[in-house]
């Protein structure tokens, strides 16, 4: 729906090991944590593996199976969640393009009996990685 805005621009990070991006949600309401059905994360043409990846929404941090019965946290609109995962990325000068695709489910429009709508969006960007504060 608004798939060129899902990278912010300048939030690629990296401890040597573990990129990060921050990430806006593409849709214009708030979802449920379980309505986040999966994600990827590209750099420089590798993809990181899918069993590497986390999601940090609201301060807390989760695998995508983690994800998929939580209906206690919310993604909004406005607020900015990090997709990391295991890519060796050097944070030097040097620009690096990202790619980020998501799946989502859209729980509140329904498109058959028992299937709701699902969206699936990406976005790419090239940014310089910024060495990750350690927390």
């Amino acid at each position: 729906m608004i798939p060129d805005r899902i990278i912010e621009q300048g939030t690629l990070t990296t401890d040597g090991t573990r990129a990060a991006v921050e990430v806006r949600l593409p849709w214009y309401r708030a979802l449920p944590a379980s309505c986040i059905a999966g994600a990827t994360l590209t750099v420089d043409g590798v993809e990181a593996s899918a069993a590497t990846l986390r999601w940090e929404l609201n301060g807390r941090t989760f695998t995508f199976d983690e994800l998929a019965t939580n209906i206690e946290e919310w993604w909004f609109p406005t607020d900015s969640a990090v997709l990391s995962g295991e890519l060796a990325l050097a944070d030097d000068s040097a620009d690096h393009e990202v790619a980020v695709g998501l799946v989502l489910y859209i729980p509140y429009i329904v498109i058959g009996e028992n299937e709701v709508l699902h969206i699936e969006e990406r976005d790419v960007k090239t940014m310089t990685a910024r060495k990750a504060v350690a927390a």
